[in-house]
């Protein structure tokens, strides 16, 4: 049986993919890796920024918030994740930004509940 943790992830990451897709960003990478960190979603935006994408969801408000559970040295991993991501691929991105977006509880209609916090670091 797999681990619902990971289920919930994976859905998450699925429907924030289609939330930015809709919203007219390209998604270029899902769940890339390297040694010095994972990018959940790599993505250019409406405005040629290339944007890892950081989902984060809660199964229950008993661990915090998907905002809380984000410290320094989770974005210094994030941020060196997305350089050599940057260094590796052709976009041709100035501009490089990470974002968190946290997905709350499903709305009544059965949508998740997105908030993108748009540059928690970028440079």
């Amino acid at each position: 049986m797999a681990d619902p943790r990971h289920e919930l992830g994976r859905d998450a990451e699925l429907a924030v993919a289609a939330w930015l897709t809709d919203a007219g960003w390209r998604i270029l990478a899902r769940r890339w890796r390297v040694p010095e960190g994972e990018l959940d979603l790599v993505c250019l935006d409406p405005d040629d920024t290339l944007v890892g994408v950081e989902v984060r969801a809660r199964a229950s408000p008993r661990a915090g918030t998907p905002e809380e559970s984000v410290g320094r040295r989770r974005v210094g991993r994030l941020r060196r994740a997305l350089g050599i991501y940057a260094r590796a691929s052709a976009t041709g991105a100035r501009r490089l930004r990470i974002d968190l977006v946290s997905v709350g509880d499903r709305d009544p209609a059965g949508r998740w509940r997105l908030r993108r916090l748009p540059a928690i670091d970028a440079w």
